[in-house]
């Protein structure tokens, strides 16, 4: 005699995955809808620009590149929640911190096990 999956387990199964992905989602869009609401510093902004609006920031790690016209620096400005990217004195990006070094998802979302 055959074992065939019933009807019901396959769709018990089919919507746990369901629901993992939808769950996933929700977790990035609000993370995104985050940052949004977070005033970060907009590209184009000078080093002074960004210090005399936001402060000084807790730390200024080393430059990155400057080695050829074609690796410009690169600077990077650490804030509690954000940090700020510099091409040579310019923002080109700005982003939030990660929760911990080793975060695989969106800020405060649980671990993976």
């Amino acid at each position: 005699m055959r074992c065939r999956p019933s009807l019901l387990s396959c769709a018990f199964a089919l919507s746990f995955f369901a629901a993992s992905a939808v769950h996933a989602d929700t977790l990035l869009i609000d993370r995104v809808k985050q940052e949004r609401a977070f005033h970060l510093p907009t590209r184009g902004l000078s080093m002074g620009q960004v210090e005399s609006r936001y402060g000084a920031p807790a730390n200024k790690l080393a430059p990155a590149g400057g080695d050829s016209r074609w690796h410009p620096t690169i600077n990077r400005w650490v804030y509690a929640d954000y940090t700020v990217y510099f091409e040579r004195d310019r923002v080109i990006d700005a982003v939030m911190n990660r929760v911990s070094p080793d975060e695989l998802g969106p800020k405060n979302a649980p671990r993976a096990q």
